[in-house]
C-alpha cells in the first residue's frame, strides 16, 4: 500500500507560488527548444508545417529526448521536410516513403493513418486548427473532455483504422492523463518564448498540464498532487491546484514541475513535503 502523501493547504500552496514562479523564469527560455521536439514547431515558418510537424513531434514523444528528436527527424525527412505539402496530396502511392519507419511502438502503418486522418480533417474543415476548433466547440456543447471527442472524430474519418493505431491517440474516457496530446496544444496555444501560440481556438486558461513521470514526481513531491497513478484523475487533481497559482495560465507549471525532474541543481528541499519521491 503507498504511503499517503501529504497535502498543502491553499495558504502554502500560495505560499509555493514564488519559488514555482522562479522555476519557470529559469526554464522557459529560448535555449530550451534546442533540446525537445518543440524545436520542429519552431524548424517552419508556415503555420501548417509548424502545427503538423509539432502533432507527429508530441505524439512521438515518449521515452529519451534524444531518441524521440531522431525518429521525429527521420519521419520528416520521408516527408521531404514538408510535412503539409506531404499530407495535403498523400495518396496510398506515397505510403512508399513510410515504409520502415519504427519509434517504441510506432510503425508505418500508425503514421498512414494518422496521415490519412489528418488530410480528411485539414480539408474538412479548412485547416488542422479548424478541425481542433469543432472538437472543442462539440466538447463545450456536450461538456466533454476535449480530448475524448478528439479521440472519437479522429478516427470517426476512418473507422477501419486497426485498433494498434489508435492506441497512439489517448483517450481521457478511458482514465488516460492525455499527456502528449496536451503537450501538443500547449505548444500551439500559449505564446511565450518557448511556445508558438499558432492557434486560438481555445484560452490558455484551459489548458492542463502533460503528466509525465517527471511533472507527476514532482508535483506529489511538492504536495499538490495526492494520488499515486498517472491518469487523467491525477491530472484533474494538479490542475485545480495549479489553477490556484495562476488561474489564466497554469499550463506555464509544466516547465516548472519538469525542469526540477531534470535540473537538480533547481531543486530546494525546504519546499518538498513529502521528499523526493
Amino acid at each position: 500500500m503507498p504511503k499517503k502523501l501529504k497535502k498543502l493547504s491553499k495558504k502554502k500552496l500560495l505560499e509555493l507560488k514564488p519559488y514555482l514562479d522562479s522555476i519557470v523564469e529559469q526554464v522557459e527560455v529560448p535555449s530550451y527548444i534546442e533540446s525537445d521536439p518543440i524545436q520542429f514547431m519552431h524548424a517552419f515558418e508556415d503555420k501548417n508545417d509548424q502545427e503538423l510537424a509539432g502533432f507527429f513531434a508530441a505524439i512521438m514523444a515518449w521515452g529519451r529526448r534524444d531518441i524521440v528528436i531522431a525518429k521525429v527527424d527521420d519521419l520528416l525527412n520521408r516527408m521531404n521536410y514538408r510535412p503539409a505539402e506531404f499530407i495535403t496530396n498523400f495518396s496510398d502511392s506515397d505510403a512508399d516513403a513510410l515504409d520502415g519507419f519504427k519509434h517504441r511502438t510506432f510503425k508505418s502503418e500508425d503514421i498512414y493513418w494518422m496521415i490519412k486522418a489528418i488530410k480528411k480533417a485539414a480539408s474538412e474543415f479548412g485547416s488542422f486548427e479548424g478541425f481542433w476548433s469543432d472538437c472543442y466547440q462539440q466538447a463545450k456543447r456536450e461538456q466533454r473532455e476535449l480530448m475524448a471527442v478528439f479521440h472519437q472524430r479522429f478516427f470517426e474519418f476512418y473507422p477501419e483504422t486497426p485498433q494498434r493505431s489508435r492506441k497512439h491517440i489517448a483517450n481521457p474516457d478511458k482514465n488516460s492523463s492525455a499527456k502528449r496530446l496536451y503537450m501538443y496544444l500547449r505548444w500551439c496555444i500559449r505564446k511565450s518564448e518557448v511556445d508558438l501560440g499558432t492557434m486560438s481556438f481555445m484560452p490558455a486558461s484551459e489548458l492542463k498540464v502533460p503528466l509525465d513521470v517527471h511533472v507527476a514526481r514532482q508535483a506529489r513531491a511538492l504536495g499538490i498532487l495526492s494520488r499515486h497513478q498517472n491518469d487523467w484523475k491525477s491530472v484533474l487533481e494538479l490542475m485545480g491546484k495549479l489553477r490556484v497559482l495562476d488561474p489564466e495560465d497554469p499550463a506555464k507549471y509544466d516547465y516548472a514541475l519538469f525542469g526540477l525532474g531534470v535540473r537538480s541543481e533547481l531543486v530546494d528541499e525546504s519546499y518538498y513535503v513529502n521528499g523526493l519521491l
